[in-house]
């Protein structure tokens, strides 16, 4: 267990100095930087106290306690800028960790006063009084930390991916996946190892070892997998995107039946724009450009990108990702069997007709045809061409 746990702290130790070498840091970056530096203290502490301190040292021990407190914070403060491009953080961040101040505060003042201290014990190894309702009361701000961030963090994943889903074409070279399975994941696991300790607390089950030692383990492995992935990882949105100068992604105004009251555009004249927007897609291909960009078609039309987009999500009912992909597939679709690009693999044939990626092309052309783009171009080299 000890060495589990202190190759888990060298892993944050050598993450956090490689990362400290990273000459332009963003602010995810600098959240992953104090990240690794609590997780590397916490796992030391604990693979060396580990094996007494709850028996021995109760008020100590609700203090360890104290930096699960953390985890959730610093989890979504490092998928905050990530998801929203923001570039400095308020003063209202730092109320994320009231919580584990306030809690550190109150043991440092039972330590000061015994009588605050009668009933603090997280073993309950020996018979000892009812432990105090505000040592209760943050054990259960605690269990409910981790599980709450998790879920708020992955709802920022999410909204970030259907602001790219509605402003870019093409697959951003970011990869948030593993990000996201890393939070649900260990959002499950967290939670029930959470859910153990309060039953152990509260009824006497299991043992607390059983669950310091699960938690323990479980952020000895988040730091391998959060260090390892995050020393690559670029933002998902940026303000001061190249392709995205015309206003930030994320609004104050949550989607929802209002998205576009107010937008200066009428419904009659959805259909218009509809209209005057396929006939461009279909005579000059601005799809065939791999950084086409919701913006950017806009300025085309002469119109505001979200006027644009209340177009595509109600007119053709769906994303302008889909939107402009669906035309690069019916593209590559054209060009598959054609004589005269035989020349070209069928990778070539998807760059040439807007696509940057070939996983993203893979995985389209899959979701939109049914079959694999070599499936498809066998089922079809036979037939003959009407083109």
């Amino acid at each position: 267990m000890q060495t589990v746990l202190l190759i888990a702290a060298f892993n944050a130790a050598f993450f956090w100095l490689l990362l400290l070498q990273k000459k332009q840091k963003s602010l995810h970056d600098k959240v992953l930087l104090w990240w690794l530096l609590y997780l590397a203290a916490y796992t030391t502490i604990y693979a060396f106290t580990y094996n007494f301190i709850f028996t021995e040292n109760p008020l100590y021990s609700g203090s360890l306690m104290s930096l699960y407190l953390l985890q959730g914070p610093f989890l979504y403060l490092y998928i905050k800028p990530l998801a929203t491009g923001i570039k400095k953080f308020g003063l209202n961040e730092w109320f994320h960790f009231l919580p584990f101040l306030a809690f550190n505060i109150y043991l440092a003042i039972a330590a000061i006063f015994p009588v605050l201290a009668e009933g603090i014990n997280l073993s309950h190894a020996h018979h000892e009084g009812k432990a105090p309702l505000l040592f209760n009361f943050f054990l259960i701000i605690t269990a409910l930390s981790g599980p709450v961030y998790f879920f708020i963090s992955y709802g920022l994943l999410i909204r970030a991916k259907k602001e790219l889903e509605d402003n870019y074409s093409f697959s951003n070279q970011v990869d948030p996946s593993w990000l996201k399975r890393l939070v649900i994941i260990f959002g499950i696991i967290w939670t029930l190892l959470i859910t153990i300790a309060v039953i152990h607390h509260v009824f006497r089950y299991f043992s607390l070892f059983f669950c310091t030692d699960g938690l323990s383990l479980t952020l000895s492995l988040f730091i391998i997998l959060t260090g390892y992935f995050g020393l690559k990882q670029k933002a998902l949105l940026s303000y001061d995107s190249q392709y995205l100068k015309e206003e930030p992604l994320i609004s104050k105004v949550e989607p929802s039946k209002v998205k576009y009251e107010g937008s200066g555009i009428q419904t009659s004249e959805v259909s218009q724009i509809a209209q005057r927007l396929k006939k461009y897609m279909d005579e000059s291909k601005p799809y065939l450009d791999p950084e086409l960009t919701l913006p950017k078609l806009a300025l085309y039309h002469d119109i505001p990108s979200h006027h644009l987009s209340r177009v595509i999500n109600e007119y053709f009912s769906v994303n302008f990702f889909d939107y402009v992909n669906q035309y690069r597939i019916e593209e590559v679709k054209k060009m598959i069997n054609k004589s005269e690009y035989n020349h070209l693999s069928i990778l070539g044939i998807a760059l040439e007709c807007g696509f940057n990626s070939k996983s993203a092309f893979n995985r389209l052309f899959k979701k939109y045809t049914g079959l694999t783009p070599t499936e498809y171009k066998t089922s079809n080299e036979l037939a003959p061409s009407n083109h």
